[in-house]
Order: structure tokens, then sequence, then C-alpha cells
């Protein structure tokens, strides 16, 4: 890559023994060349059990995950990725800080043509919080499947 200020594409996890990391901002994410450079596609990480801490009162908070990318240079390896999303589950945050958090280190580290991140959080005091964010508009032609995750009911 022309750019060195990109984390390097030698994986730390991938193939090795990897323990969670005590925080996200601990959690080492690597990226790995992406095999279709030239080709426009989306990827998908769905990760229907992602915990976190209320930052107010400590108790467990519960999300459905949804990353959709659309890759440049390079792809997030999927198990950094996996060890990333657990160590949210002793970080204190609210879910918007949780949901936009996890989307812009994504976006500002692998540098994806765009990404979108949908976080479907289940209800606390009667109330479900669904937080999106995205990279800005999609590129053109990109085909956008619906993320998958129904309104609240029950959520199951």
């Amino acid at each position: 890559m022309s750019d060195s200020s990109h984390p390097p594409l030698r994986p730390k996890h991938l193939g090795q023994p990897s323990e969670l990391p005590a925080s996200p901002e601990a959690a080492i994410l690597d990226y790995v060349a992406n095999p279709r450079v030239g080709d426009l596609y989306l990827v998908r990480f769905a990760a229907p059990e992602f915990t976190s801490l209320c930052p107010v009162t400590g108790q467990p908070d519960f999300a459905h995950l949804v990353i959709d990318y659309a890759p440049g240079e390079t792809i997030v390896e999927s198990k950094s990725l996996k060890l990333f999303l657990g160590a949210f589950r002793n970080h204190a945050g609210f879910h918007e800080d949780c949901t936009v958090g996890i989307g812009r280190r994504l976006f500002d580290e692998m540098r994806p043509k765009w990404l979108r991140i949908g976080g479907y959080w289940y209800p606390r005091g009667g109330i479900p919080i669904d937080v999106f964010w995205q990279s800005g508009a999609p590129p053109e032609g990109l085909w956008l499947p619906d993320q998958g995750v129904a309104p609240y009911r029950g959520r199951g």
C-alpha cells in the first residue's frame, strides 16, 4: 500500500492463540489485502450477541450489530473483529457511543469505500434504542440489502 500511515498487513491474530483484549482501546484490529480490490461489493458482519455495560448502572446492555462495508484496499480480519467486539463486554458506554465508535474506528483504520453500522439494542427501562451510522452516501451501484433485523417485538 502506498500510504505508510495505514496499519500493517501482518495479522496478529490469524492462526495464533489470542486472548480477549481488556478494552476496546487495547484491541488490535487486523486488516488483510482485499482479494477483489477492483470490484464493488458488500461485506456484512452480524453480531447478534453484542454486550457492553451501562455507564450509569453497570448493568449489561445487549445489541444485535450489523456492519456492512464496501472494501477499498483492505478487509478486516474476522477473528480480530470478534475480539474487538468482545472487548466491549466490560466497557461502560452509552449505546450511541458504542455503535458509532465501532463504525468510526473501522472506517478510520480500514478506509473502505463505504461503511454503515446498525446497532439494534434490546430494551432497558422498556425502550429499545436503535443507533445507525454511515460514512456517507453509498457508492453508486452497490447492492444494499436490508439489514434484516426486525423492529423490536421481542426481537427473537
